[in-house]
């Protein structure tokens, strides 16, 4: 776990070596992941790579979290094939450009706060629902055939693709054969590797595997399709490309794009700060970063970015302590994709689709679902749910603004008044916070600011006494706050609630409290 204290405590060199390996971990666990969701979102493996050298090199530099990585992300892979199928490889320059415009735009502004306060049941559903598209969609791609245009069709057609296995040529049986090779040896090896092999990420394992075995068997199917050089598949967006399709349509899908990229990271950025104890992030300047990654994206026609928590996770897991591990892994990926283009040919696809099938399958948390229930009621767990299901049966922007409008319906009991006191007394060591009002997800942006400008260490006191309602994305914020800032030191005292008739957010606080 990277800390401030450790950091002070290092020379130069250590933390140069440990964000040296930490750097040659992430690469290796992006390389099958940007390739991957590059096929899965319709377009050549080569643009996913793109955006991952972008997102370490650019982004990295610029983050206003240090140890979060950026690339190419599962979750935006649904609203990417739809683009293309729809308009066009030619159009994901176009609307990138505007995606990330609207994200610096946002940063600059200092937005960066109100995706904060986003419900968590909204963003698992939706990521829940991604999970599903990209598991029944790679499904195919596991039998040698395409993606079909909708989640409907995929999972109506999944039955015809088992049969295929046992009525079409020898192609279908091998490419079967590299997809199940992947899964089987990816889950086998993070579920009993050895504790001195951690490292190495699953993912690998299973496409080196299942690349050796068709290279060495001959199999007869379809591989990984790169140029000889990566500078020759940088296509740059012309003026008429960008207004002819400034139709209300496609504004609207970049500015979801720019909606769910910028949601996706911070939340992710939210969880990378829980990981460790250096320094945290600062929301509106990694919206601008962010904004700047899928700009450039944009210019160059790759795949747009968020920041990623499988990859920001094994960063910090390999000991990484300054953003140099994120910059150095884009550097890996280019030195790579300019040196050794052939090996990468040599990748079965469906060896990938095998990564992507297990990546969307664990997208679809139930636990998350069931915590939510749990702790909050039936509301939340209904707005997952519908969330989930509007994502699979019409598409990402429905799903997530169906999300919204229920959480909306949360307030109706309250609207007269929204409004939320929080006043901060502090007596040497000791802070208490008095908190007056109901507590919603309107009223997060503020009250974040108020949590993160608090001091680690000496005695902190949140008195609820005078708090009429608390909502299950307040109550997570404040629950994820209550446990980090115990893990720095922090003594954290919550008065002014009964368990005996308290509510469930109420409940929730307690428990983060006596962990």
């Amino acid at each position: 776990m990277s800390s401030t204290a450790n950091a002070a405590g290092m020379s130069r060199q250590s933390i140069f070596v440990r964000d040296f390996t930490a750097s040659i971990v992430v690469f290796l666990v992006a390389m099958p992941l940007c390739m991957g969701i590059a096929i899965a979102s319709g377009v050549p493996a080569e643009k996913g790579l793109i955006t991952g050298i972008i997102g370490g090199i650019i982004v990295g530099a610029l983050a206003g979290s240090p140890l979060q990585v950026s690339g190419p992300a599962a979750g935006l892979a649904v609203i990417v094939f739809e683009l293309v199928r729809q308009y066009g490889i030619a159009a994901l320059g176009p609307m990138l450009l505007l995606a990330g415009g609207f994200q610096f735009i946002a940063g600059a502004a200092k937005l960066g706060g109100w995706f904060r306060a986003i419900s968590p049941a909204v963003v698992h559903g939706m990521l829940a629902g991604i999970g599903i598209l990209i598991f029944i969609g790679q499904f195919h791609v596991l039998f040698g055939d395409l993606p079909r245009p909708s989640g409907v069709e995929n999972l109506l057609a999944i039955p015809v693709s088992l049969f295929r296995l046992f009525t079409e040529a020898h192609s279908t049986v091998s490419a079967f054969a590299a997809g199940l090779i992947t899964i089987v040896s990816m889950l086998a090896w993070e579920r009993f590797r050895p504790s001195t092999l951690r490292l190495i990420p699953g993912a690998l394992v299973g496409v080196t595997l299942a690349t050796l075995a068709a290279y060495f068997l001959q199999l007869e199917l379809t591989r990984v399709d790169v140029p000889e050089s990566i500078f020759a598949s940088l296509a740059w967006p012309v003026l008429a490309d960008v207004t002819g399709l400034l139709s209300p349509q496609f504004i609207a899908t970049a500015l979801a794009v720019a909606f769910i990229a910028s949601a996706e990271t911070l939340i992710s950025a939210a969880a990378v700060d829980r990981m460790h104890d250096g320094v945290r992030t600062d929301y509106n300047k990694e919206l601008r970063a962010q904004g700047i990654g899928n700009f450039l994206c944009g210019a160059v026609g790759a795949l747009p970015m968020t920041g990623v928590i499988v990859r920001s996770s094994a960063n910090i897991q390999a000991g990484a302590m300054t953003r140099a591990s994120a910059i150095l892994h884009g550097v890996w990926i280019l030195a790579f994709v300019m040196g050794l283009p052939w090996l990468l040919r040599e990748i079965p696809m469906a060896a990938l689709a095998g990564v992507l099938v297990v990546t969307g399958w664990r997208l679809v948390s139930v636990d998350h679902v069931k915590h939510l229930y749990h702790h909050y009621g039936v509301m939340p767990a209904l707005i997952w749910a519908s969330t989930l299901f509007m994502v699979v049966t019409t598409d990402l922007l429905t799903g997530v603004l169906t999300g919204l409008v229920l959480s909306l319906l949360e307030l109706m009991p309250h609207l007269r008044d929204l409004k939320l006191d929080v006043t901060v007394e502090q007596k040497d060591a000791h802070i208490e916070l008095q908190f007056r009002g109901r507590a919603t997800f309107l009223s997060l942006p503020r009250l974040t600011k108020i949590l993160d400008e608090l001091p680690n260490g000496g005695h902190i006191r949140l008195n609820l006494a005078a708090l009429t309602v608390l909502d299950h994305t307040c109550a997570e914020v404040l629950a994820d706050w209550i446990q980090r800032s115990r893990k720095a030191g922090t003594r954290v005292e919550l008065v002014g609630t009964n368990e005996m008739h308290a509510s469930n957010p109420h409940r929730r606080l307690a428990e983060a409290a006596s962990l």
